[in-house]
């Protein structure tokens, strides 16, 4: 695993791990790698990847059964999104507002390139299905 400098390890391991779920390669209820094993499938230590196993606990993402290892939670989709859309909000809104400030965009601007991305998913996903 390539890993960002501008952020801690145990967060980045804790981020792939909460897309694995939303992809569903680890799908609700099933059960996770342990921690040893997930440790060498990223080639860090064991102790980073408790950390993020820990950090996905904390969030009602996963569930330990003591003695089993740990668990997909029921909900873990719907929490990742709202831990993301809060951190979203949070963190890199106020990056955005800044830069469109400076630059001079308006909303009007923001808001048709926003359209226009949409309708350009919306088809993509429409060519998909045929």
């Amino acid at each position: 695993m390539q890993f960002k400098e501008n952020q801690t390890i145990y967060l980045q391991i804790a981020e792939r791990i909460s897309d694995e779920i939303l992809l569903g390669h680890y799908a609700i209820g099933s059960r996770i790698p342990s921690v040893r094993e997930y440790a060498a499938l990223v080639e860090v230590n064991a102790n980073t990847v408790m950390r993020s196993y820990e950090f996905l606990q904390t969030q009602s993402i996963i569930f330990n059964k003591r003695g089993i290892g740990f668990f997909v939670s029921p909900d873990a989709k719907i929490k990742i999104k709202s831990y993301r859309r809060n951190e979203f909000l949070k963190n890199e809104l106020q990056r955005f507002f800044i830069q469109i400030y400076t630059l001079n965009i308006s909303m009007e601007e923001i808001d048709l390139m926003y359209k226009q991305f949409i309708d350009k998913l919306n088809s993509k996903t429409s060519n998909a299905q045929l």
